[in-house]
């Protein structure tokens, strides 16, 4: 007998659900005749993926009962380690408290189990439970999901809110065809939109006082590298990965050999190999993407300083410096995220004259649009470089789409004909 599990699911069978503020991200509970393949609900810890599950569960019991609808986290303090045999067990001491196996069975943080694909994948092949898992580890995607599951995993991808989200947490809306011309509701814009590119957008933050966030950013920023890499990944050199972290957090470009020099002047000797893996952990636990750039002539992207973005504003406001005041830097990151999640391929564009464009999309190979961001257009040279960059790189990627996107469109500025002027509320609304 597992007393521990045991314990979870009795403790599960009176446990009321908390209240859910429903996200656009929906789990799907539908029965899909003809295939038993799992859900995996994928993103950043603290990003809202156990509410989605408490939401589906509370869909469940409106025609279920608990016997037939199981929960259980294992990030729970008790099951400490998680074992192969925990999974083992699961089944045998679900039907053992509750009289009968479950119909739907949620895992929440599946992946701190060992083994737990070859069980997943066991339970696919000879029962009859739809399987709904989450877990704060890219090795959970699609892209990245172990051979024994390819093809039998339906991904859910999870971030942090739309601003549409952030208005629905925060109990008020916007209507934004008014932000354009009526100036009450362009001033209510600005004010719940700066809130949002400050303290960012996970759920439990925007949810807690102003006095709060930061305090609670910088304990989610704890958990991440302790955690979820630090102890995930046997990181012994916590003092190098928490000083590579506010490195990052701090830098617009990186390259190895820049980081290793920056540690290095810290008196931080780590390998540029050593640098290597941290960022592919980093990047593993969803708390930040590298962006590459893309440019017919370059042959080797990775020869090239790669851009950083991070899963939320709030990170870099709470633990950076220098971008503090940023607006422009904040906006661009929030931008990245919307892009990222609409289109297959994103890059950024730069020639050998250091012409910039922010984003490319790719689609097939091809560019299909190109995005620069600016906070102003007020001073005369940044007009000319802005709408320079995006003209050459379209002719030079053969692109029409070009869009030039700011916090507030200029009353006194018209941009060339080719180019299409956007403003933060129409990109994000």
């Amino acid at each position: 007998m597992n007393q521990i599990l045991r314990t979870l699911l009795y403790e599960w069978r009176e446990r009321k659900l908390p209240a859910v503020i429903r996200r656009d991200t929906q789990v799907d509970i539908r029965l899909q005749p003809g295939t038993n393949n799992a859900a995996v609900i994928t993103g950043f810890r603290r990003v809202g993926k156990t509410y989605l599950l408490y939401e589906a569960i509370e869909e469940l019991l409106k025609t279920q009962s608990r016997q037939e609808v199981v929960y259980i986290n294992f990030e729970d303090e008790r099951i400490i380690p998680p074992t192969t045999n925990l999974l083992t067990d699961l089944l045998p001491e679900i039907q053992a408290v509750f009289g009968k196996k479950p119909r739907f069975l949620f895992l929440d943080e599946l992946q701190l189990v060992p083994n737990w694909s070859k069980w997943v994948r066991r339970i696919l092949d000879t029962e009859t439970i739809q399987l709904f898992i989450t877990g704060s580890s890219s090795k959970m995607s699609s892209a990245e999901l172990p051979t024994e599951l390819r093809g039998r995993a339906w991904e859910v991808k999870v971030i942090p809110l739309s601003f549409v989200e952030f208005l629905r947490f925060k109990q008020t809306s916007i209507d934004f065809e008014k932000v354009v011309y009526v100036k009450d509701e362009l001033a209510r814009f600005q004010f719940l939109f700066d809130e949002y590119l400050t303290y960012g957008a996970l759920p439990a933050v925007v949810l807690t006082a102003v006095e709060k966030k930061q305090e609670l950013l910088q304990s989610y920023f704890q958990t991440v590298v302790q955690r979820d890499i630090a102890e995930r990944y046997k990181i012994g050199n916590d003092i190098a990965l928490k000083t590579l972290l506010k490195l990052l957090l701090n830098s617009s470009y990186i390259t190895i050999s820049k980081l290793h020099n920056n540690l290095k002047s810290m008196n931080i000797p780590v390998g540029k190999s050593t640098i290597q893996n941290y960022l592919s952990y980093i990047e593993s636990s969803y708390f930040m993407d590298e962006l590459y750039i893309h440019n017919p002539a370059v042959i080797n992207q990775l020869q090239v300083p790669r851009k950083v973005y991070f899963v939320d504003t709030g990170f870099m406001t709470a633990l950076s410096t220098k971008f503090s005041k940023n607006t422009e830097r904040l906006f661009e990151n929030v931008m990245f995220r919307k892009l990222a999640q609409e289109n297959e391929t994103v890059h950024y564009y730069k020639d050998d004259k250091g012409n910039e464009v922010d984003f490319v999309i790719l689609s097939e190979g091809r560019a299909t649009a190109l995005y620069q961001v600016c906070a102003n257009l007020i001073d005369e040279e940044t007009q000319k470089r802005e709408v320079r960059s995006l003209i050459k790189a379209g002719a030079t990627l053969n692109c029409q789409n070009l869009n030039l996107v700011m916090i507030e469109k200029p009353d006194t500025y018209t941009p060339p004909q080719e180019i299409k002027l956007i403003s933060a509320a129409e990109f994000i609304g």
